[in-house]
């Protein structure tokens, strides 16, 4: 038996007024499903296998870039001259990063330390480690300043204690020692007569204390029972704030440790998190939108007023007594040593710094830091942290290896930390997080369209069947009248005719 066309129509329009009618609900459900998705998928949960063995155990190329600045001029320093540098590197070094000593609490906050090892990666390096450059001896120069407050006849001591030590103002010696340590006399002197003066009682080298070691330990929030404050910080090493600047707001921990935030962010968000190693909380801005091997992300920024001084920034008078807008100090929290942190190159610091020192090129792309992260799960995509340590270095009376030299805060190495997600991590993080919730969203229009298609071409279908039926239920309705007429004209003609 045959189906007519139009009921063909009708159930055609029953279902394209299903599909519409699912489509529309879709609109309305489909985000809170994908986000209810993304939410499972974000928190710090061991049932999350994806999500936490990414939080655990960082699985992505993570690497640590070091340049230094080669003196070329050392002897005209010492007479007051303006000092010339040569950037060398990079330096890279593979860097392991793990957690461990993991604690659940019933408060919905996890502890943990976080471990790093680095492994020099001499095919990614200019050179290797056994390359020999010239900086500060940081031991001589910034335990001058330290001192420079001293009686005369204490800094007349520590000069004779540099000789007797071979100590000078540079160090010349091959990277290896100077990142990771080399063996001082001069070191085990300091520590016995001047405790606490040195971060370490071991081999002094600018990373040693970095190797093998941890952050201290966090408390954060899991997102289990509110997803916004997934990663935030609640304590580090015990503690709610640090003591080390001048303000309450400087002295806040804000923000998470620095690997993931929260999901849902827009372009009015902002990335705070707590580093130790700067011993402060910061913050990061949003600056543009883009795109990271195929995943879309937002690309957030270190604003202006990082380092910006008090004067330029009211808000970073806690972290003075302060020098020119770029530079931060952190003698406070490293053992009163003049040491100063600021983007590579002063980038974005006060002209004058540039003024001091020859050699420097600052630039936004070689010199500014950005983090790449996926808006809507807090996932970094790319991550290029970039800082730069300084010495201040001046004469001191007393203490003749300090010569004539001028004030100047003097570039030692800057060193950037860079990582991104590739490989089959990303190919799951794209699939489960990315593709799946964008198919879903997909969907929802995919259906209306083809239902309103469905129901668009049922109404023709089911209009063109009756104009049909009409047709054949009346074929006098197509006869042409003056046909009819033409056929009845001969029965009108006369007899003569």
């Amino acid at each position: 038996m045959a189906v007519s066309k139009s009921t063909v129509a009708i159930v055609c329009i029953v279902l394209g007024g299903l599909a519409v009618l699912f489509g529309t609900v879709l609109v309305f459900v489909g985000p809170v499903i994908i986000d209810d998705q993304i939410v499972k998928n974000v928190e710090i949960n061991p049932d999350n296998g994806l999500s936490y063995s990414m939080w655990k155990d960082i699985p992505v190329p993570f690497f640590m870039s070091v340049y230094f600045f080669h003196i070329v001029n050392p002897d005209e320093i010492l007479k007051g001259e303006k000092p010339t540098v040569v950037q060398r590197g990079p330096y890279v070094y593979r860097e392991k990063r793990w957690k461990d000593n993991i604690t659940f609490h019933d408060n919905h906050t996890v502890s943990y330390k976080e471990f790093r090892q680095y492994f020099f990666e001499e095919s990614m390096s200019v050179g290797n480690e056994s390359d020999v450059v010239t900086i500060p001896n940081m031991l001589v120069l910034g335990a001058s300043v330290m001192m420079e407050n001293m009686p005369f006849p204490v800094r007349l001591l520590l000069s004779s204690s540099f000789k007797s030590f071979n100590e000078g103002p540079y160090l010349t010696k091959p990277v290896g020692e100077l990142m990771w340590g080399y063996d001082s006399q001069l070191v085990d002197f300091l520590n016995k007569y001047f405790p606490g003066m040195l971060p370490t009682r071991g081999k002094f080298g600018l990373f040693a204390e970095f190797n093998n070691s941890n952050t201290g330990q966090f408390t954060v929030f899991t997102g289990q029972d509110n997803i916004r404050k997934v990663h935030m910080v609640d304590s580090w090493n015990g503690l709610k704030r640090v003591d080390y600047w001048r303000s309450e707001q400087c002295n806040m921990i804000n923000g998470t440790a620095g690997q993931m935030w929260p999901p849902f962010m827009t372009k009015e968000s902002t990335m705070p998190f707590y580093s130790p190693d700067a011993c402060r909380s910061m913050e990061l801005v949003y600056q543009r939108p883009g795109v990271s091997r195929g995943i879309p992300v937002y690309r957030f920024v270190a604003p202006k007023t990082l380092f910006a001084n008090g004067a330029d920034y009211p808000p970073n008078e806690g972290f003075c007594p302060c020098r020119q807008s770029g530079l931060l100090s952190v003698r406070s929290c490293r053992h009163n040593s003049p040491v100063f942190i600021s983007h590579p190159h002063f980038f974005e610091g006060d002209p004058v710094l540039l003024d001091t020192v020859n050699g420097l090129r600052p630039n936004e792309d070689e010199h500014g830091l950005f983090i790449d992260i996926h808006p809507e799960t807090g996932v970094p995509m790319n991550v290029s942290i970039r800082l730069q340590l300084n010495l201040l270095i001046k004469s001191v009376s007393g203490i003749s290896e300090t010569g004539k030299i001028a004030e100047v805060v003097m570039p030692m190495i800057w060193f950037e930390e860079s990582g991104y997600i590739d490989g089959p991590v990303l190919n799951t993080f794209r699939t489960n997080l990315v593709v799946l919730p964008m198919v879903m969203e997909y969907m929802q229009y995919i259906f209306i369209a083809l239902g309103l298609a469905g129901i668009l071409g049922a109404v023709m279908l089911y209009v063109n069947d009756k104009v049909k039926s009409r047709l054949d239920d009346h074929p006098s309705a197509d006869v042409n009248p003056s046909s009819s007429a033409t056929e009845k004209t001969p029965l009108l003609r006369t007899p003569e005719s």
